[in-house]
């Protein structure tokens, strides 16, 4: 490991840090899994913990004693530092937090092997808010949800934004897409009752007591403008609504994703 002092912008070495588009990320290694760049030293320690690679890191001056612990996991790469102002000019914004780490991805697990003796997950229809996304992710981890399911054309859960807004815990949660959208008989095959998050006739409540009493769950939540597919919520099993005071008519999907996965952890 080496710590680098660093005034320069140009420099092939920090090219994964001034990369604006999270697709060229993703790409970086083509064919081979891409990169993505963790913010803040939690962050990194989770991702760490998690067993992603570290490639390169960048961090601000004065973080290089504060994150003494992550720089030792780090092993033998390079460890580039500047004063902060260097450091906007290079990443293009204000670090918070003082340091990013650039890592490379893992070969997503079969969706198979994610829903292997699961009993409660969350499915994410095009959802492609990355923000949402994160929160999604940070909420499911928090209420015992065990995994977490993609359609293909939904936003990447190791998008920085994501990665932040979940505050590392899409480390820990077991999550992967989906092949296609004909996702709703990949499901039912493992035994899964399937939950639609919809306003739509005939719903239950979310805390309806038939809810209560399903061995394995997959909660599907749609995306932000359209919400779910008439198709997926007419091949589901149950539609489900989280009940609303006059005048609104729904929850932002993070929000939503939230209450339903707090009711249904509830024994």
């Amino acid at each position: 490991m080496r710590i680098i002092e660093t005034d320069r912008l140009d420099i092939p070495e920090l090219i994964p840090y001034t990369i604006t588009s999270e697709i060229q990320l993703k790409r970086y290694f083509e064919p081979e899994q891409g990169i993505f760049i963790a913010e803040s030293p939690k962050v990194i320690r989770l991702a760490l913990d998690a067993g992603y690679e570290p490639l390169s890191a960048l961090a601000e001056r004065k973080y290089i004693s504060k994150a003494s612990d992550i720089i030792e996991r780090l092993g033998d790469i390079d460890v580039y530092t500047a004063d902060s102002d260097v450091l906007t000019e290079i990443t293009g914004f204000k670090l918070t937090q003082g340091m990013l780490c650039a890592m490379r991805r893992k070969k997503l697990p079969a969706v198979g092997e994610v829903l292997q003796n699961k009993t409660r997950i969350a499915v994410l229809e095009d959802i492609m808010n990355q923000t949402n996304i994160g929160a999604i992710m940070r909420s499911a981890a928090a209420m015992k949800v065990e995994a977490v399911l993609l359609t293909p054309a939904s936003s990447d859960p190791l998008y920085r934004r994501s990665v932040r807004v979940s505050m590392g815990t899409v480390f820990r949660m077991p999550w992967t897409y989906f092949e296609d959208d004909n996702y709703i008989s990949k499901l039912k095959e493992y035994g899964f009752t399937t939950v639609a998050m919809a306003l739509h006739d005939n719903t239950l409540d979310i805390d309806s007591p038939v809810l209560k009493c399903l061995e394995k769950t997959a909660v599907i939540l749609g995306n932000e403008g359209e919400g779910l597919k008439q198709s997926t919520i007419e091949s589901c099993d149950y539609t489900v609504k989280i009940p609303m005071a006059d005048g609104v008519d729904s929850l932002n999907v993070a929000a939503a994703s939230a209450v339903a996965f707090w009711e249904l952890s509830k024994e």
